[in-house]
């Protein structure tokens, strides 16, 4: 019996400007590999008959809220989970509309493919740019510019092509490496999940075969270990010797990979200990990796408490108390200089103040401008400086420990996500 190879879990995002069809692109993904309930279509054929269209609406699919069922609009991040018989998704339906600029950010964050889709009739417009940054911005590695509608152009290679040239100069600027195009209708289907003869013109992979082949998360370069503290199990049963003594540090390994017997380092408090095991669901296990949600147990008895890190001794992440980050500004009260902030990253927090604001970037022309404040939606350099030490990596090398988010003392409120450029020890 031959094994189907199984290519991991992929996350990906779909993205663009107004009504370039990205709830339709992610229905007709869901319709055309069949991970549709037959009700649920039943249900989206009956509203779609209601409005008098001669298509069914996949749209609808995504569209959960009720207002944006009603405005024909996506407010919210949607997510879906499909699966093939070679992998798993979990797709991101992110906002067009520049105001729901902030959603877009929560969806990139944790994607390994972005999909941007661009109106054959309209071109490359400014939304097109700004989430092309903001999926650079936040290390989405792997960039597919599907140009859809082309059913609306006479599916013209001419049209396509000058879209295509029109991406790449962009492109080009921001040092956006890996892009692929695909022309494609969600609507009609063509070169979705199958082939079509209206694009005979083209004669690469459909944007299902794009998929299956894209590298899963954490597989195209070595992580070091982090594993952030999220609480100290002391279960202190008496009846039970093997749980008289027992403490298990919990948390989820952010990178990396940890075997029993490995030399680990306790941070910030710079003591070291062996791993002498690892539970997941208290069954024991040889080795943890990437985004488990484990306990481990060491061989000395060590203060560690929520907030600390413990890494593998041989790759240890900077301690710093001054950070310099691209910051996206999700509030709508604008950056207040003279405020203290919570800096929220991994399990640990602190508060900081704003040193300086670098730069805003203009996101039409790319530009950098002097700001004294930022707006809603601005994405800026800004600097740090902080009450307690992170244990930090730079964001291109690690996104689980190279971001963090800004919480609002008084509201409680997430104002702005950072993503760290340079650390200063």
């Amino acid at each position: 019996m031959q094994l189907i190879e199984d290519h991991g879990l992929l996350r990906f995002l779909t993205c663009g400007s107004v009504d370039d069809g990205k709830s339709t692109l992610i229905g007709r993904l869901l319709f055309d590999s069949k991970a549709i309930l037959a009700d649920t279509l039943s249900a989206i054929e009956k509203t779609s008959l209601k409005r008098g269209m001669q298509d069914v609406d996949l749209s609808l699919l995504t569209d959960g809220l009720q207002a944006e069922r009603e405005q024909g609009i996506t407010i919210d991040v949607a997510y879906r989970y499909f699966s093939t018989g070679t992998r798993k998704y979990i797709i991101a339906d992110a906002p067009g509309h520049e105001q729901y600029t902030r959603n877009m950010v929560t969806a990139a964050s944790t994607a390994n493919l972005a999909i941007i889709l661009i109106d054959a009739r309209k071109g490359v417009q400014p939304q097109t740019r700004r989430h092309s940054y903001l999926a650079h911005l936040v290390g989405i590695p792997h960039l597919v510019v599907a140009v859809n509608k082309m059913d609306l152009v006479d599916y013209s290679q001419a049209r396509f092509e000058e879209i295509k040239a029109d991406y790449l100069a962009f492109a080009a600027q921001l040092g956006i490496q890996d892009v692929r195009f695909i022309p494609l209708s969600a609507l009609k289907g063509d070169m979705v999940v199958d082939r079509s003869e209206n694009l005979v013109w083209y004669d690469g992979d459909t944007l299902m075969e794009i998929l299956e082949a894209a590298p899963a998360a954490h597989t195209e370069h070595d992580e070091p270990f982090r594993f952030p503290v999220q609480y100290v199990c002391r279960p202190q049963d008496s009846t039970n010797p093997e749980l008289h003594d027992y403490r298990g540090f919990m948390g989820r390994v952010e990178s990396g990979s940890i075997k029993v017997g490995d030399a680990v380092t306790v941070l910030p408090s710079g003591r070291t200990s062996i791993v002498k095991a690892i539970e997941l669901g208290g069954e024991p296990l040889r080795e943890a990796i990437t985004e488990q949600s484990v306990t481990l147990l060491l061989t000395d008895e060590i203060d560690i408490s929520r907030g600390d890190m413990i890494v593998k001794t041989d790759a240890l992440p900077t301690q710093t108390k001054q950070v310099d980050a691209t910051v996206c500004w999700l509030a709508e009260a604008p950056l207040d200089r003279a405020r203290t902030y919570l800096l929220r990253h991994t399990t640990r927090e602190t508060k900081a103040k704003v040193a300086a604001i670098e730069w805003r970037v203009d996101i039409n022309t790319l530009e950098r401008q002097a700001a004294e404040r930022l707006q809603m939606n601005d994405i800026a350099q800004v600097s740090f400086k902080l009450a307690q030490p992170l244990l930090t990596d730079p964001y291109v090398d690690n996104r689980g420990t190279g971001a963090f988010i800004i919480i609002d003392e008084s509201t409680n409120n997430t104002v702005g996500a950072g993503m760290i450029t340079k650390l200063a020890a």
